[in-house]
């Protein structure tokens, strides 16, 4: 691992009980796709993340940009002997310091992490089986977009997912509406619209969502962010999770439910080849 501009091994001890991410889960996180030399979106993943230290006040958020990442990530793959490989690339920075709740300083530590990945089954016949998380529900805020520390609802949704043996779960937000999967964004395809849920709504601002929905448009696929009633899961053609590493994953079933996977597929062939010019357009 890289721990603040230092590679040491992974089961390495770099700090200590006061750490605040341990503490507060005071600090954010980003999962990247490294294939073919270079992280999947990019600009995005650097976009977001500028942004969430902007917001939790972490100084020096500019440090971290394309030069520092593409550097970082290279020399931490080489030295785990992974390059020509699928690799999860995973940075996580937290706030340096002591302190209680208040903190005495705002500076930013950091760890990027690396793991192999599998190789994809192309076409899969089989989709995700799925049910919902009702147990509990995700708050949703100000700050319920972003990719923290803060994880509960997710490792709690995660053992009811084990327990009952489901390929991922919906977790609803407070007032019941769909949010999002385990580690994924959800889209719903239903009369002829693609539908996700809006920020508003609690779930994380996806780089994989983001560019769903610029495939989606570009393929003449009109999109509605909203708040959704998972009543619509009865209801609806297609259901499908995103994220960074694992693109589009089409959901099967549902309880009795079986939905179709013709709108995940285009947009899975899509992401294939979808890239971006410097000022992020298609």
């Amino acid at each position: 691992m890289n721990y603040n501009g230092t590679l040491l091994p992974e089961d390495h001890t770099i700090f200590s009980a006061n750490n605040r991410a341990f503490r507060y889960g005071d600090g954010i996180f980003e999962t990247m796709l490294y294939k073919d030399g270079e992280i999947r979106f990019l600009d995005f993943h650097i976009e977001r993340l500028q942004q969430s230290m902007q917001r939790l006040e972490l100084e020096s958020s500019g440090k971290f940009d394309t030069y520092f990442f593409k550097g970082a990530a290279d020399e931490l793959i080489r030295k785990n002997n992974m390059l020509g490989q699928r690799v999860r690339v995973r940075l996580s920075v937290f706030r340096e310091g002591d302190g209680l709740y208040t903190p005495d300083s705002n500076r930013p530590s950091y760890i990027f992490q690396v793991q192999r990945l599998e190789e994809p089954q192309r076409d899969k016949k089989n989709g995700l089986i799925i049910d919902l998380y009702t147990e509990n529900k995700k708050p949703f805020g100000d700050l319920s977009d972003l990719k923290s520390n803060n994880a509960l609802i997710y490792v709690l949704a995660g053992l009811y997912k084990k327990k009952f043996d489901y390929d991922d779960v919906l977790i609803l937000n407070q007032e019941g509406f769909l949010c999002e999967a385990l580690t994924s964004n959800i889209f719903v395809y239903f009369e002829k619209a693609l539908y996700t849920p809006a920020l508003n709504q609690g779930c994380i601002a996806g780089v994989m969502r983001r560019v769903v929905m610029d495939i989606a448009e570009a393929e003449g696929i009109p999109v509605i962010e909203a708040q959704i009633s998972p009543e619509i899961m009865k209801k609806a053609d297609e259901i499908f999770c995103t994220n960074a590493i694992q693109g589009i994953q089409w959901v099967m079933g549902y309880k009795q439910k079986r939905y179709f996977n013709k709108i995940s597929r285009i947009l899975q062939d899509r992401l294939a080849t979808w890239t971006y010019d410097k000022e992020g357009s298609l």
